[in-house]
Order: structure tokens, then C-alpha cells, then sequence
């Protein structure tokens, strides 16, 4: 090929491609994660990476959301079949930039076939245009779950959201956090009572959203712009900086309830606020797990209740680690019945980046094989295939070494992939039905009868202590 037609085989912008420690590392999170959604009953599903255009942006689906579109490329010799494979108006198809959108549609066209309140957990590939930064990523892994119910839906599976989140957060050991927990109805009730318009609550809401990331000040300026007065952006500011413990929060907003004009859906979000509270304690998540946040308002329109974000105390520049909350429309969009949903997400391939690169977590050896059944003699390679075969069927990952090479390499091969034992036969232990079996963490080399080989390897492999 001529230097002139290199390709640039380099991966895309945002588009993450792992070495096999961390892919290996995102295997085990996602095992942790569905034993975890498993056990709350939680069924798996998958929806396609293309939905049809129309479906991702209904009703304001899509929010800020830069979607990707799919387009047609034909090869040169049937470009005159150009027009014929163009995708306009109700054909058109993009790439979906999240899972609950695609869920709604899901529902809707499996509704007969489904079981409700349905439970599902969904842990697929995602696509939105972002400018691609650290930690950010145009093609990305989300684990997510909801449970949708038809026509009403006990606030009790909002209660279950930080029971899970715990358990998932715990589980994989990656220190403190913190759930924060609010209600969307108390945002827009103390809105009506300080005389926002109708119209405009939507968007003060959005704008609150952003506190942590763009400050106080910034905030003022944008409720500002949208003409929120000095005096109403004051109050604004006020309220969603009280703090307490969650007995104080509670409260103090029953107390504001009382003196509050128009409080009916203040009123309203307190009391879903406290059913929730009341069922995370029954579920014995631990008080320093979570917290009422007035300040947490989850940007995107179709939350409606209660909303969560999670942040990794010590390093909250990573910002949510785990997030979601309560919708009220977003199902019944596509059937025109009330169909309530709460659900959670967590971004998982960004997540696992960021907790890389702060020393949180680490990657993984770059082999899941714990043995390497080295080659001394070639003539030997049935007993090492045997010896092999009986470790596996003992439930232990093994490679065997098929290239004949110096056993100093064949040791530097096993070290390098992270394998800590190595298996050595060679003509006097084939005779003697004994192997040497080399620990590469210690050094030490111990002679073992090939009948108990499997037995050896499994007590070694359990840490001591």
C-alpha cells in the first residue's frame, strides 16, 4: 500500500476501546452489579442500539441530548440505489443515547406480554454526541433499572433505589458515598409560592440542577435571564441550601408546608419525601448512606418525584456516580394511559475510567488463567493437556503452553499476564506421576503428586488471614 493511502486505524474520538486487565475489570463490575439487581428480583432486557427517530424525541425525550443519526452508506458501485435507501420522517433512525426512553418504547410494544409493576435491569451500550473529554464518552455502558407499573406505583420501589445502590456501592469497595435524595414536587411547589410562573419552573428547575457544577453566582445570573427577580432568586438560593440531619430536613420542610402559600404540592413532595425516608431505613440502608439534598433536581423534564444522585465522598469532582428518580408520563407517551416509573442508572464505563485514574479501583490481571501448564518436552504435550483438562474440570483456569521455549521465558510470559502458578513436568516427573508446581508470587517450588495437583492449587489460590 502506498504511504499515501495509510489508514488511520487509530479508534474514533469517544470511543473507548479496553486492554484485557480492564475489560476484565468491567466484566467483574457488571457481575456484581447483576447479582445485585438479580436479587431484588429485577429481570434482564435489551432493547436495540437503533429506535426510530420519532421515538427518542418525543415529548421533549431528547432533551440536550445530541443524538447520532443512521445514514446509508453505499459502496460506489450502487450509489444510483442512493435514493431508494434514504431514511426521512417516520423511517428515520438514530442511535439511542439512553435506556429509559428506549424502555418506554419497549412497554409499549410488548405491553400484553409483560408482567407489571415490571422490574427490569438493562446494562447495554449507549450513544450521544458529546464533545469527548476525560471521563466523557460519545459511546459509553449503562446499568440501569426500573420498575414501571400501570396506572399507579408504590413509593416503596423509590425506596428501594438507595437499598440497591448501597448494596452495589459496597460490594465493589470503592469507599464512602453518599445517596442524596429529593423530591421534584418540593422544588415546584416552593417555585409556585415564591410566584414563579408555570412556565418557567421547568427550566429554574434545570438551572438549579447545575449549583455544583457552575456555582452560586452563575446560577443567579441564569435564573436571572429567565426573569426571576433578585428577591424570588434570593429565596431560590436560600432554600436549596438548607442542611441537617434527614430528621431535621423533614422537619423543617413540614414546618415550611404550614407557613407556605399554595403549599398543596410542597405538601405533597414532603410527604412522598418521608415515605421514601421511612422505607430506606426499613430496608437497613445505614443513616450516613444518604441525606435529603434540596439542591438535587436531575436536569432532564420527565422526572416528576423523587430523584437521587450519588457522590464518592473524598472525590466529588467526579460528580454523580449512580443517579436517577421517579417519572409520571414518560411510558404513557407512547400508550396514552398512566404508567408510573422509577428507575437508576449508573454510567459504568465512565465511572470505571474516572475510579481507574483516581487510584480507586485497579484493572485486573490481563488473563483470568490462575495456572500455566508449562512445556518441557514436546513429546509430553498429551500428559500436559491431561493435567490440564483434570485442573479445569476442579474449577481452575488454566493455559497450556503449546510453544516449546526456555522455561525462564515460559515463567516470564506466565508473570506478565498476572498467573501465579506454574505447572512443570518433565520426563522424571511423567514417570513418577509428579509435577512441580512454582508459585511466581513467592518463588517457592513444591513437588506434587498429579493425583492431588488440582487440590494443591485450590488451597494455595485461597488468600490466608
Amino acid at each position: 500500500m502506498a504511504k499515501s493511502e495509510k489508514i488511520n486505524f487509530s479508534t474514533p474520538s469517544g470511543f473507548p476501546e479496553f486492554l484485557p486487565g480492564e475489560k476484565r475489570l468491567e466484566v467483574y463490575l457488571l457481575d456484581t452489579i447483576r447479582r445485585v439487581f438479580e436479587s431484588y428480583g429485577f429481570t434482564p432486557i435489551e432493547t436495540p442500539a437503533v429506535e426510530r427517530l420519532e421515538v427518542l424525541q418525543a415529548k421533549g425525550n431528547q432533551g440536550d441530548n445530541i443524538i447520532y443519526g443512521i445514514n446509508p452508506i453505499l459502496p460506489p458501485n450502487r450509489q444510483a440505489e442512493k435514493e431508494k435507501a434514504g431514511e426521512s420522517g417516520s423511517e428515520a433512525r438514530a442511535l439511542k443515547f439512553d435506556q429509559t426512553v428506549p424502555l418506554a418504547a419497549y412497554i409499549a410494544r410488548h405491553l400484553n406480554d409483560l408482567n407489571f409493576p415490571f422490574a427490569r435491569y438493562q446494562m447495554d451500550v449507549v450513544f450521544r454526541g458529546e464533545r469527548a473529554k476525560d471521563g466523557r464518552f460519545r459511546q459509553f455502558r449503562q446499568c440501569d433499572i426500573d420498575v414501571v407499573g400501570r396506572r399507579e406505583l408504590s413509593l416503596l420501589y423509590d425506596a428501594q433505589m438507595p437499598a440497591i445502590i448501597t448494596e452495589i456501592f459496597t460490594a465493589i469497595n470503592i469507599g464512602d458515598f453518599l445517596i442524596r435524595i429529593n423530591n421534584r414536587k418540593i422544588l415546584t411547589g416552593f417555585f409556585q409560592s415564591v410566584g414563579i410562573e408555570e412556565s418557567k419552573i421547568k427550566s429554574c428547575i434545570g438551572i438549579i440542577d447545575n449549583l455544583e457544577k457552575i456555582g452560586e453566582a452563575k446560577v443567579k445570573q441564569e435564573l436571572e435571564k429567565e426573569g426571576i427577580s433578585p428577591e424570588q432568586t434570593q429565596k431560590i438560593i436560600e432554600f436549596v441550601n438548607i442542611k441537617g440531619t434527614v430528621d431535621d430536613m423533614l422537619d423543617k420542610l413540614k414546618h415550611l408546608a404550614q407557613i407556605m402559600p399554595e403549599a398543596e404540592q410542597f405538601n405533597l413532595g414532603v410527604t412522598e419525601l418521608e415515605t421514601v425516608i421511612t422505607g430506606v431505613r426499613n430496608l437497613g440502608v445505614p443513616e450516613n448512606r444518604f441525606c435529603i439534598d434540596l439542591s438535587i433536581a436531575r436536569g432532564l423534564d420527565y422526572y416528576t418525584g423523587t430523584v437521587y444522585e450519588t457522590t464518592l465522598l473524598g472525590h466529588e469532582a467526579l460528580g454523580s456516580i449512580c443517579s436517577g428518580g421517579r417519572y409520571e408520563e414518560l411510558v404513557g407517551v407512547f400508550l396514552g394511559e398512566k404508567m408510573p416509573g422509577v428507575g437508576i442508572s449508573i454510567g459504568l464505563t465512565r465511572l470505571m475510567s474516572r475510579l481507574i485514574k483516581a487510584g480507586i479501583l485497579n484493572t485486573l490481571a490481563p488473563t483470568p488463567a490462575q495456572v500455566m501448564v508449562v512445556n518441557l518436552q514436546t513429546e509430553l504435550m498429551p500428559l500436559y493437556l491431561k493435567v490440564s483438562q483434570d485442573l479445569r474440570k476442579a474449577g481452575i483456569n488454566v493455559i497450556t503452553s503449546f510453544d516449546k521455549r526456555g522455561l525462564g521465558k515460559q515463567f516470564q510470559l506466565a508473570d506478565k499476564q498476572g498467573i501465579q502458578f506454574c505447572v512443570i513436568i518433565g520426563a522424571d516427573e511423567a514417570a513418577a506421576q509428579k509435577s512441580s508446581l512454582k508459585d511466581l508470587k513467592t518463588g517457592e517450588q513444591v513437588e506434587v503428586a498429579l493425583a492431588n495437583l488440582a487440590e494443591e492449587v485450590k488451597q494455595r489460590l485461597v488468600p490466608k488471614g
